[in-house]
């Protein structure tokens, strides 16, 4: 019977310099609080003013909420591990962190590619954009991007909870991620990697590839712009949101979709970092930062 042995997970971290963790401390509890203010100023700005009510700034005022959530899901447990001399998270602990992992986390790249592609109607389609993301279409994408989202995150957790974890239980990582609690199990999971292949292949490279063709199409359509300065404006803030999209997707998807050799394990870590607690805090910054309609909210309501 596939019963665990194990109650508990210890999480090893960064490092075991006490120095050392101090100072990462310091560094992820500033870019956590960062993350936080940053988004919750999107939400209140896009809520408080009705000239951000259009479906591009409610996308946005969603990707904030969820980058709020995606980030608390793995940022304070590992700030409690840094200053921390037990270092462990329970069983049913690590599968709950594991599960809201991957939910958020593919109900962000399914929220990115449909920002995208209202990007692309606006910009490519603008005089059909208003018949087109009506209220109604908005809502169904939104709601379609959570639900999916809650769906994509029940088989990989469900297949790991069910694996059998024997006496050891250290976990080379600095939250319960999936790469680390396979190579932990004594449970043969060679259908449980093939599984989880398939899926991340799925939701990862047809976003990725839905995303990056919308913000293609949108640059060719920038180049037909008859002034410089426009088109210079526009491909600045495109180009901007495709680099972020474009670092979440590829730490993703070299992460989760590539085979089954190890890679180091600090090199596993600083790629994680890359899209747990860096992209949370760029994704706010460069999509409202770098947009006009938005600082002239921000500055009204100041």
């Amino acid at each position: 019977t596939n019963v665990t042995a194990v109650l508990e997970f210890r999480l090893l971290g960064f490092s075991s310099s006490p120095h050392c963790q101090i100072l990462l401390f310091t560094l992820f509890l500033v870019i956590y609080i960062l993350t936080i203010m940053g988004n919750i100023i999107i939400i209140s700005v896009v809520t408080l003013e009705p000239q951000l009510h259009s479906p591009m700034y409610k996308f946005l005022r969603n990707l904030s909420f969820l980058e709020i959530c995606y980030t608390t899901t793995i940022v304070p447990k590992m700030l409690a591990n840094l200053v921390s001399e037990k270092k462990t998270i329970s069983f049913s602990g690590c599968m709950v962190q594991l599960y809201y992992f991957v939910f958020l986390g593919a109900t962000e790249c399914y929220l990115l590619a449909v920002m995208a592609y209202d990007r692309f109607l606006a910009i490519c389609d603008p005089l059909q954009y208003i018949t087109s993301m009506t209220v109604e279409f908005y809502t169904c994408l939104t709601v379609a991007s959570w639900v999916t989202g809650v769906f994509t995150g029940f088989l990989p957790c469900l297949m790991i909870s069910r694996l059998h974890f024997c006496s050891y239980n250290l976990i080379d990582h600095f939250f319960c991620d999936i790469p680390p609690l396979l190579m932990l199990s004594c449970s043969d999971t060679t259908v449980t990697k093939a599984v989880i292949f398939i899926l991340s292949l799925l939701v990862l490279s047809s976003c990725f590839l839905l995303t990056l063709v919308s913000y293609l199409l949108i640059i060719l359509s920038i180049l037909k712009i008859p002034s410089a300065s426009g088109r210079r404006k526009t491909f600045s803030t495109c180009s901007s949101h495709l680099m972020v999209v474009t670092i979440y997707y590829c730490t993703m998807i070299f992460m989760y979709v590539r085979p089954t050799s190890s890679l180091p394990s600090q090199l596993n870590k600083g790629i994680s970092v890359l899209y747990t607690v860096i992209t949370p805090l760029l994704n706010p910054v460069i999509y409202s930062l770098r947009n006009k309609g938005f600082k002239n909210a921000l500055g009204k309501i100041v």
